[in-house]
């Protein structure tokens, strides 16, 4: 009797055994598996963070924050960088504001019943902006050259123009 309980126990212990090496080995597999994904999508992201830090420093390569060589000839000024491209937009975009048909910076009138107005704008340095403008159905850019004459006043000068034909 003895002997058939040992054998049983053995039996037993034989398949706890197996049962577990089977097991643990599906585990360490998985495991594995998802180890390799993780490693793929952290490959993945690195790439697709490196494309991304290439298209913003192209981006931003005429932006008029980037530019050291503006911020600097307006330092010399004493003017507060900071603080001086939030007046020039305010400035451009204050043009948007104007009576009659005609824009004080856009050589084209409204071809609907709405006005023309800037829409976005890039300062590129201390000299230079470019801007797009819309009435709604259409639309064009326009680049200009602005000139900050004092810290309440500036000036703006259409230099060329464009407006995109309708298909």
């Amino acid at each position: 009797m003895k002997r058939h309980l040992f054998l049983y126990l053995f039996l037993f212990a034989l398949l706890t055994v197996v049962f577990q090496y089977v097991n643990s080995k599906k585990i360490i597999e998985k495991y594995e598996t998802d180890i390799q994904d993780l490693k793929q999508k952290v490959s993945l992201q690195d790439s697709i963070n490196l494309s991304l830090n290439d298209d913003n420093f192209d981006l931003s390569y005429f932006k008029f924050s980037k530019n050291e060589e503006a911020m600097y000839y307006f330092e010399r000024q004493d003017y507060r960088v900071d603080s001086l491209e939030a007046a020039i937009f305010d400035a451009l975009y204050a043009t948007n504001v104007y009576k009659g048909e005609e824009h004080p910076l856009i050589p084209y009138v409204s071809m609907t019943d709405r006005p023309i107005l800037i829409n976005k704008a890039r300062i590129l340095n201390h000299r230079w902006i470019i801007a797009d403008y819309t009435d709604g159905q259409y639309t064009g850019e326009i680049f200009l050259n602005y000139n900050v004459v004092s810290k309440d006043s500036i000036s703006f000068k259409l230099s060329d123009y464009l407006m995109f034909p309708r298909y």
